[in-house]
């Protein structure tokens, strides 16, 4: 950059999407075969209900209906996207990669299309990608985040710990230039390998490849350690906030909106009261809609989005966590970005969710 040349401007939200399949279940629909009651689930873990993909329903599917709704909340063309990136820890296949999936879908043909993988923190990391692409890179403008995961298809209905929790959905983030003193700013990431047993789906891949036995074994659903995993977001929520507040020389007054992965509203909102985060400034959508992983922080950003909490110039702190384990942190300056949550009609199954966006119905629109 020469002496006299402008610095690149910030990287921000210019627009959000959200889309949750059709199908729900509720806490009565779940609740004997994982052996419970529909109280205990709701006592437990405060969710209650969760969207559900249809058979034909693959991640790339929903991912694809959130990019076409964050494309149409930031007024672009889905072909002015230069990058394309998904967070994912359910892809259609092993190879290739769902964002190369999702372009097919959308029709993003100049875009470069690459997946994340950094389970339910991989929006997060996605983000970060994007933003360094879009800053170091002077011919690129646009970029699509979108974090998705299909966890029904790989759930065991009999395993309280897990049956109760995941679910289905997708929610996306146009990136581009915002104006000075918005945007992201502060990310800090992290990881942990050696906590990666703790939660994983651990047949399917080259040290189990799928075989008669690991599918009696049922090693192709989720498997967690819900005391390892819960001691863990009890240590790391805690810490992302304190360590991103002295970093930046800011109080819990100053934050006008907590947005954070979503394992557990229960535990969530118990956590947020003991670091002192005022209850209406904490966004809590796992009660409505369980943990949909990596999609599960875009949706809370989005559903704040199209509720009214996030000021134009309000300050928003970013909390993710999720297994490998992974975490991460960022500020975000908010622009007044629309978001544009939707969903399929709930007609006959001849309307297919991914076929066009004329088989979407909009549930809500906002630019707060």
């Amino acid at each position: 950059m020469s002496p006299h040349s402008s610095p690149a401007p910030p990287i921000g939200i210019l627009g959000m999407g959200t889309y949750l399949p059709r199908s729900t279940r509720s806490n009565h629909d779940i609740a004997a075969a994982a052996g419970v009651t529909p109280e205990w689930i709701a006592q437990r873990t405060g969710v209650h209900t969760r969207h559900v993909a249809d058979a034909d329903e693959a991640a790339s599917d929903l991912a694809a209906a959130a990019v076409r709704a964050a494309v149409a909340a930031a007024g672009i063309d889905i072909d002015q996207l230069d990058v394309l990136i998904a967070a994912t820890s359910t892809p259609d296949e092993l190879g290739p990669s769902t964002a190369c999936r999702i372009q097919a879908l959308t029709g993003a043909r100049h875009a470069v299309a690459l997946d994340v993988s950094a389970a339910c923190a991989g929006w997060l990391f996605a983000a970060r990608v994007a933003h360094d692409w879009l800053r170091g890179n002077g011919g690129a403008r646009y970029a699509a985040v979108v974090g998705v995961e299909a966890y029904s298809k790989f759930l065991d209905p009999t395993d309280r710990g897990t049956a109760v929790l995941f679910a289905d959905g997708a929610a996306a983030a146009v990136l581009g230039p915002v104006p000075h003193g918005a945007g992201f700013r502060d990310f800090r990431l992290g990881s942990d390998g050696t906590g990666a047993h703790h939660v994983l789906i651990p047949g399917g891949g080259s040290r189990l490849p799928a075989s008669p036995a690991t599918l009696g074994e049922h090693r192709h659903h989720i498997h967690m350690d819900g005391r390892a995993v819960r001691d863990f977001i009890v240590e790391i929520f805690p810490r992302l906030v304190r360590e991103s507040l002295a970093g930046n020389d800011l109080r819990l007054q100053d934050i006008d909106a907590f947005i954070t992965h979503q394992p557990n509203p229960l535990l969530l909102r118990n956590l947020g009261g003991r670091i002192g985060i005022p209850p209406e400034r904490l966004v809590i959508v796992g009660d409505e809609v369980g943990n949909i992983g990596a999609a599960s922080a875009p949706y809370a950003l989005a559903s704040a989005a199209a509720r009214g909490l996030l000021p134009p110039g309000g300050r928003i702190l970013l909390a993710v966590f999720g297994a490998g384990v992974t975490w991460g942190s960022a500020l975000l300056t908010w622009t007044g970005a629309p978001a544009i949550r939707i969903a399929p009609l709930r007609t006959a199954r001849a309307c297919a969710p991914s076929s066009s966006p004329s088989n979407v119905s909009t549930l809500q629109r906002s630019s707060s």
